[in-house]
């Protein structure tokens, strides 16, 4: 799960790093590990800011002067496959051909192959474990196929085909052609999101925009956007301002990852036709009919539990549709540090066990003497659950129950989100009994797949489903023999990177001289020491 965004104004002489780094704003919940800009400035030139950490961690006022032109991608990375050291931070850049930048979201779960493939067919050296370097670089070796000087339209969309020819998995991707335009595709089963809009100005002429999530595009002031279908690629020049839309190779399925709708996207945004917003209300009342069945009927249910608290943030919509369903009484017994960052996206198990209490208080009034449902959107290696259960016994509750917007979670991601290796996932092997048992709680109610599926689907009748792997075990794309194995080494190597403190901050400038094509790629690399800009 990563942040993508891209921008191209019409006005030539504008800076879009200050709108790109809004953009990023709005994503920030979809990655905290990484942050990066690159733009385009006049003659091809590219300037490129990174770093880890979050916005706040890798911009500033200065920065942000030194990112020159009207066009540029924006990235906010997630670690998934690959480390979160510097190397990893995106968006990537080759300069062979033409210059090339990429903004990429998601998983490929053919990486170890297309690693091969990349050094002993095309002969492209690969510097990091991420994959997002490997589509780049596939990219990169089907526009070189081109043999010329300059690269039109036609010649993009070819290379595309060859992208989804070799690349297997989940990718929405933004990316830049150095003095061309801007490029953005969708994989063709359409697992991660991808939005693209336009806004018009006030003397007519029109920006065009891209982003993960459409809420992005709204506070950016569009008024017309729409999504990426899977398999689908768009195509902006700078020198029409006019968006080519593309099917590059036919839709395989349309199956947005579900775990979009129940956890990572925010709230007020619309993906793929469907409102985050609606659908996790439709999960509160498909779990109210859930905990009325488990229960023994509605009255049962009234007199064994006394009010409804949700998990800030996420589950708070479907708890306060599930408690008005039920006609129980609806509290905010736990108060959020907003200062701080979503504890599963913590490096390890124990930063995500103490960041839960630095992250949540609980409110002694709301639970002492109560029996308690707490509601969350979901449960994954339960370290978060017990914590939370702990908090409400301290505070007075007498009862605690657990509720789960979504299904148990028994199997591994392989799209683009790090929930854990499935031995750590506490519904691995385990009754909803014994996961009770294991976060402390006298019982734990979940959404069933069917519900969780309903709840999502409506507001676009041409989905033709989800990817639910991670409940089911069965992936979308199938998956690549050994691939689960490289995942598990990556992670293990990620844990060990980790641990040595490789967390540094890094800024590049990148100097294309000539962006047509003819020219070379300088880099110039400096560290964000004494606030420097290079």
């Amino acid at each position: 799960m990563c942040g993508i965004c891209g921008i191209l104004l019409a006005d030539q002489k504008a800076m879009c790093a200050p709108q790109l780094l809004e953009s990023l704003h709005f994503l920030q919940h979809r990655g905290q590990d990484a942050a990066g800009i690159v733009t385009c400035g006049p003659r091809g030139r590219l300037y490129q800011c990174k770093g880890n950490g979050m916005i706040r961690d890798v911009f500033n006022e200065q920065r942000l002067i030194g990112l020159i032109g009207n066009m540029g991608v924006g990235h906010l990375r997630y670690p998934t496959s690959g480390s979160s050291a510097n190397a990893e931070a995106q968006p990537f850049y080759v300069n062979s051909p033409y210059g090339i930048v990429l903004s990429h979201n998601g998983n490929l779960i053919n990486a170890p192959a297309l690693k091969h493939y990349l050094d002993q067919d095309v002969h492209r050296h690969i510097n990091t474990d991420s994959d997002s370097e490997l589509l780049l670089n596939v990219f990169a070796s089907e526009l070189e196929k081109t043999n010329k000087v300059r690269v039109n339209e036609e010649d993009l969309f070819t290379a595309l085909t060859g992208v989804y020819r070799e690349c297997r998995g989940a990718f929405a991707c933004v990316g830049m052609l150095a003095g061309f335009g801007l490029i953005g595709f969708r994989d063709a089963n359409g697992i991660r999101p991808l939005v693209i809009g336009e806004r018009i100005n006030a003397d007519g002429s029109v920006d065009h925009l891209m982003a993960s999530e459409s809420v992005a595009l709204k506070a950016q002031g569009c008024t017309k956007w729409t999504d990426l279908l899977p398999g689908q690629a768009v195509i902006i020049p700078k020198s029409t301002m006019k968006p080519i839309i593309r099917q590059v190779v036919p839709m395989e399925s349309y199956t947005p990852d579900i775990f979009e709708y129940v956890y990572f996207a925010r709230p007020d945004t619309v993906l793929d036709g469907i409102s985050v917003y609606r659908s996790r209300l439709a999960m509160g009342d498909k779990l109210a009919e859930n905990l009325v069945e488990r229960f023994g009927g509605l009255d049962r249910l009234k007199k064994m539990v006394d009010v409804v608290v949700p998990v800030p943030d996420t589950s708070r919509n479907a708890a306060l549709q599930l408690s008005f369903t039920l006609g129980l009484l609806y509290r905010e017994g736990f108060v959020k540090n907003r200062y701080v960052g979503r504890t599963f996206i913590m490096p390890d198990q124990q930063a995500r066990r103490s960041s839960v209490r630095t992250k949540l208080n609980a409110m002694d009034l709301e639970f002492e003497g109560k029996n308690v449902l707490i509601v969350d959107d979901s449960i994954v290696r339960g370290t978060t659950s017990k914590e939370i259960v702990q908090m409400a016994r301290e505070a007075g509750a007498l009862k605690v129950y657990v509720a789960s917007c979504a299904p148990p979670i028994r199997h591994n991601h392989i799209y683009g989100i790090d929930l854990a290796d499935t031995k750590e996932l506490v519904a691995y092997n385990r009754s909803e009994a014994e996961i009770a048992t294991t976060i402390g709680a006298d019982d734990v109610i979940f959404q069933t797949l069917p519900d969780l599926v309903e709840a999502c689907k409506e507001g676009n009748p041409h989905i033709t489903g989800f990817e639910v792997g991670v409940f089911s075990g069965e992936y979308v794309t199938g998956v690549e023999s050994g691939y689960l194995e490289h995942l598990d080494r990556i992670r293990f190597e990620n844990a060990k990177l980790k641990k040595l403190g490789t967390r540094v901050a890094v800024l590049n400038t990148l100097d294309l001289i000539n962006g047509d094509g003819e020219g070379k790629a300088e880099v110039d690399i400096g560290l964000y020491n004494q606030g420097d800009y290079r």
